[in-house]
């Protein structure tokens, strides 16, 4: 599935479902109150029109539906917080007697919360990583710089390093903040392999955060120059982060003996009756 089509309808499908997912705790099966589940997710509804807000205002210029996204995201997240408030009566109740009742909990309503939790995390991730995130390619010679985001790379050289059975050409990048802070050093890398006559890239990773910049060497130019490709990814760990906290949901879930299915035991063949002597 290519990325238009892929695009064009994943949000439209996922967006709505993300948007009723915190009404399901809510509900109890085929009694459901959908106003009163409303009324107390307004406390959730309020935190992802900050969120929305915030978004538009820290990013501007951007797209227009990615700061929604966020608040969607942060929808999610707060309503999984406010199906464990309710089911342990935060608000209503002395700290002692609210711990006996979240201890009190199924396992299987503590996954479902940081399941649900867990979503919002990697979809604010998502959102971040993919309308927010920042390319560059350029070509750099010593002591050029090369700015993303809120961030300066400074190319210093190349050099040569020998490996067992490879000989690399690296290139050292300076990184630091606008302001000139200085962040660390970055070192992507050309891999060559003499016995197999091929080149790989080994590109440089720097985490900061839960965001990270990604660059990677091209082949040296006869001018001195050298081509590089730099990304920045704004919170692209909470995408592996949530996908964590779903996993935790998951297992808690599994481990409450109330959800375990036994299988059927095969009933036992009656011994054949006999005639009579």
């Amino acid at each position: 599935m290519g990325p238009p089509f892929f695009n064009a309808t994943f949000g439209p499908l996922f967006i709505p479902l993300m948007v009723v997912m915190p009404f399901g705790p809510l509900m109890g099966w085929k009694r459901g109150d959908l106003l009163g589940a409303a009324q107390r997710l307004l406390a959730a509804a309020i935190l992802a029109a900050l969120a929305t807000a915030a978004a538009f205002a820290i990013e501007q210029g951007g797209p227009v539906l990615a700061p929604l996204g966020a608040g969607v995201a942060v929808f999610v997240m707060a309503g999984a917080v406010i199906d464990v408030a309710e089911r342990t009566l935060v608000l209503r109740l002395p700290f002692r007697a609210v711990l006996q009742r979240a201890i009190g909990l199924p396992r299987s309503a503590w996954g479902t919360a940081f399941a649900h939790f867990g979503l919002g995390v990697t979809l604010l991730g998502i959102v971040a990583a993919t309308a927010w995130g920042s390319e560059r390619i350029a070509e750099m010679k010593v002591g050029d710089n090369l700015d993303i985001a809120h961030y300066r790379l400074t190319f210093t050289g190349l050099f040569s390093r020998q490996g067992p059975n490879y000989r690399d050409m690296v290139g050292r990048f300076i990184v630091r903040r606008m302001n000139g802070d200085l962040i660390g050093v970055m070192e992507p890398s050309r891999r060559s392999f003499p016995s197999r006559n091929m080149t790989t890239t080994e590109a440089a990773l720097m985490t900061r955060g839960v965001s990270q910049l990604y660059l990677s060497l091209g082949d040296p130019m006869q001018n001195g120059g050298v081509a590089v490709r730099l990304y920045f990814k704004p919170q692209v760990l909470l995408i592996w982060l949530g996908a964590a906290i779903m996993f935790a949901g998951g297992a808690l879930s599994l481990s409450d003996r109330r959800l375990r299915v036994g299988a059927p035991q095969p009933a036992k063949t009656k011994a054949a009756l006999r005639p009579a002597g």
